[in-house]
């Protein structure tokens, strides 16, 4: 009797050692299974490396040698855009953790999403508002297209100039902290939707728009510069561009949208704890972290004065912790965290607009009185019967402002303190004044826009009281942990 052979069973994927698993995949795919095709495989990578490499010799022919200057101040900022970046993380973790758990999710995802539609916003249109186009109406509003060019010349080489890439990605990191602060005044109650459309905008269009009056430099004849500028206003780093505008911002939705369910019993405004000041706790410390970037970034190269601002900004967010610690102790009897954590911003924001040219003293005072102003600024917010969850208001719009006056106060060589007279102070109140009316009547049509065409901007009271995570997104955060208190 003749047995037939038994052909060997052949290995499966899944029992195949990792360094067998690569070549049984291709080998399983069609047209891979021959030995020729796996020869004109390995070729590809091997051309495009080759390719990269051409490109890289033919950009690298075209550019003279780089420059220890040009590599340093490159590599700076890019480092420093990637810590206002990671400062969402901080903004998502702040927010999350002082808001209640049936809205973390929400909360998450706006963080998120923002980020990502500001940098689209900010590269397709907003960064060429805002810089590098031809004016339409001499330092208020200008527009050449879309986009940006990312070029390098060998001028930027021998000059240690920012590749224009790099400066993109700095100042999208910016617009996206604007969009970011509106979301904390809006939150718990907002149509996730219609806020997306809303930062769209604003990053898009009225940030750029705005900022331009500032940070649109003359060139070297003299010419372009944005209106704030030519008049000596100085917002070194974002106090009123940045913070005081997204606080505005997000101030008139506030007002609009009205205040959350249970927030207002009899006039009276009731407390609504977070359910995790742990994650708020490193929501602060992540942003303190991330404002390295923000703050001795914005020299915009790695010169001698970056360590000094950076010693600035840490007295700043000192004093405003400090400050904000006491008198919530004052007040209530106990230290209230809350409070430290929001005076700490309230400091960073408050030294924002002068890190650069003020003592370091003055420094720490000026985030002493951010803390101070931030705590009787959310009193004083709750008496106006405005709803704002995490003092998002109180920290970057009130202590912007202050922040931005206190350059008229402190500067060294412009400052009342300093002995230079009141005019830099009445110039920093036009330009605080100018950007709180700009955005205002801008974000009142936008909002009323959005609202008029989508049905309204909240969502319904059985969303509301059910949670946004289930009613916007249809899932929790804490899926495995009993919600006891919603």
């Amino acid at each position: 009797m003749t047995i037939a052979s038994t052909p060997p069973r052949r290995k499966r994927l899944q029992e195949a050692s990792l360094t067998e698993a690569p070549l049984m995949l291709l080998r399983n795919l069609r047209g891979l299974a021959s030995g020729r095709s796996m020869v004109w495989l390995a070729c590809v990578p091997l051309a495009l490396f080759g390719l990269g490499v051409f490109n890289l010799s033919a950009h690298a022919a075209e550019l003279p040698e780089l420059t220890p200057a040009f590599l340093a101040n490159n590599l700076f900022l890019l480092v420093c855009a990637i810590l206002v970046i990671f400062m969402n993380a901080g903004f998502a973790m702040v927010e999350a953790g002082m808001c209640r758990q049936k809205n973390a999710v929400n909360i998450l995802a706006k963080n998120l999403i923002v980020f990502a539609l500001a940098v689209t916003a900010y590269w397709f249109i907003g960064y060429k508002i805002m810089y590098n186009a031809d004016w339409v109406i001499p330092g208020w509003f200008k527009f050449g297209g879309v986009f940006f060019d990312p070029t390098v010349t060998p001028e930027m080489v021998t000059d240690g100039s920012l590749v224009p890439s790099i400066d993109f990605l700095f100042q999208a990191a910016f617009a996206g902290t604007a969009a970011t602060i509106v979301s904390g005044l809006v939150a718990e109650r907002i149509k996730f939707g219609e806020f997306v459309i809303f930062s769209l905008i604003l990053v898009g269009v009225v940030y750029p728009i705005t900022g331009s009056w500032q940070w649109n430099f003359p060139d070297d004849a003299g010419l372009g510069g944005g209106w704030l500028n030519s008049l000596g206003f100085i917002d070194f780093a974002g106090s009123t561009v940045v913070h005081s505008m997204g606080a505005w911002a997000g101030l008139i939705g506030a007002i609009l949208l009205g205040p959350r369910i249970g927030k207002f019993v009899g006039g009276k405004p009731q407390a609504m704890p977070g359910h995790n000041l742990a994650i708020a706790t490193l929501g602060c410390l992540i942003l303190w972290i991330g404002w390295y970037g923000f703050n001795p970034g914005s020299w915009l190269s790695m010169g001698v004065e970056v360590p000094y601002i950076a010693v600035t900004t840490t007295l700043g967010a000192a004093g405003g912790g400090i400050a904000a610690t006491v008198i919530s102790q004052i007040r209530g009897g106990k230290p209230d965290l809350t409070m430290t954590i929001n005076g700490i911003l309230a400091g960073l924001v408050s030294v924002t607009a002068g890190c650069d040219a003020v003592s370091m003293p003055a420094a720490w005072v000026m985030g002493f009185i951010g803390g101070v102003i931030v705590v009787f600024s959310v009193a004083f917010i709750d008496g106006l019967k405005i709803d704002d969850p995490v003092g998002a208001f109180s920290v970057h719009g009130s202590c912007g402002i202050w922040g931005t006056l206190a350059v008229g106060l402190f500067n060294t060589d412009k400052g009342l303190f300093t002995g230079h007279g009141f005019s830099q102070l009445g110039i920093q109140f036009v330009g605080a004044l100018s950007y709180a009316v700009a955005t205002i009547v801008a974000s009142l049509i936008i909002w009323s826009i959005i609202g008029a065409l989508f049905g309204g901007i909240r969502v319904t009271e059985k969303e509301e009281i059910e949670g946004l995570d289930i009613g916007e997104h249809g899932m929790e955060a804490y899926p495995d942990f009993a919600a006891t208190a919603k």
